[in-house]
């Protein structure tokens, strides 16, 4: 039976999708710039996901009392630094796949790629500022969470790609969990839904704790994520299959398996190789099974899964859509179910 979480984003995706494009279609006059800005960034939103940011962001306005359409702008705000973050930390990486189509980098370039990032970043401010419905006191409120949140997943970043300069392999579980809380969680969850509360004229004991869970259920997002690019399903998904392995990242089921004294040289050697061999990616799987590291890594986000619910529990919202976050909670922990 498909999570009803999952039903409300299906029928409400192409609408996002819709409002998104907005932004890059009829901008210029000027040929070159469309082709060499507006429509690479145009075909990079056109491959997105579920877009479950941008919509929380909405389910979070109308769980407090507004209406959903009003938070239209901020979600979009968000998807727009989603596609910054992803197209800038490609980049970085080397990435080779997003969303199944090679990298922009690969495809229009390193320098029109990072270009291409920088409009979407300023399309975060901007779908905020031009958005005529909201009062000024409330576009700064919201644009002193967008810059908060931008803030934190760039620290994050800084975490993840000095560890990998510095050839830091002496991590600790905490350590990743800071990294991943910055990196992710923000702007996966915390503020999408703050945003949306703060639109809805939520109080501030629904703002606080819808943040609190939308932490804790971000950084249980990006946690099955990592486990999902170890052990999901290789054929079908919308990025390429055990490229944590490849690029050597610091991921909770590494940190954890690094820290048994028995495996972590060969589990060092293979993050440090940078291989595509099937075989010693496999390898890798194995000895992150071994290590109880995989266990640990799903026993976290369960448990991240439990805390979320509880904050949320007494809150007073909406009944539909709390039971939809509720549902969104569990649809984080089920997609290796």
């Amino acid at each position: 039976m498909k999570n009803p979480f999952v039903s409300f984003l299906e029928q409400h995706v192409a609408e996002i999708n819709a409002h998104l494009i907005q932004a890059f279609q009829g901008q210029t006059e000027n040929a070159d710039i469309d082709a060499y800005l507006y429509a690479p960034l145009a075909r990079f939103a056109q491959t997105a996901g579920k877009r479950h940011r941008p919509l929380i962001c909405m389910l979070a306005c109308q769980a407090v009392g507004g209406e959903f359409e009003r938070a239209l702008s901020a979600a979009t705000a968000i998807e727009h630094f989603q596609s910054a973050a992803l197209i800038h930390d490609d980049i970085a990486d080397h990435g080779t796949l997003r969303r199944g189509e090679p990298c922009m980098y690969l495809t229009a370039g390193e320098g029109i790629a990072i270009n291409c990032g920088d409009l979407a970043l300023s399309l975060v401010t901007g779908a905020v500022l031009r958005d005529a419905a909201l009062d000024d006191a409330l576009k700064v409120r919201l644009l002193h969470e967008l810059v908060d949140m931008t803030t934190r997943t760039i620290e994050g970043q800084a975490l993840d790609l000095g560890w990998v300069r510095d050839e830091r392999f002496d991590l600790s579980v905490d350590d990743y969990l800071t990294m991943a809380t910055l990196k992710t969680a923000h702007y996966s969850g915390a503020t999408p839904l703050a945003c949306g509360a703060i639109i809805g004229g939520g109080t501030e004991e629904q703002v606080t704790a819808l943040r609190s869970f939308g932490l804790d259920t971000g950084l249980a997002f990006q946690i099955q994520d990592d486990l999902l690019n170890l052990i999901g399903e290789k054929n079908g998904r919308e990025k390429d299959f055990r490229t944590d392995i490849t690029e050597g990242k610091r991921t909770l089921v590494a940190v954890h398996a690094l820290s048994d004294p028995q495996h972590h040289d060969e589990i060092e050697a293979i993050l440090r190789a940078g291989t595509k061999d099937e075989a010693m990616l496999a390898r890798a799987v194995e000895l992150f099974e071994e290590t109880g590291s995989i266990a640990f890594a799903r026993a976290k986000a369960e448990a991240l899964i439990a805390r979320a619910k509880a904050t949320l529990s007494p809150v007073k919202l909406e009944p539909g859509c709390k039971k939809l976050l509720m549902d969104m909670a569990d649809f984080f922990v089920s997609r290796l179910r």
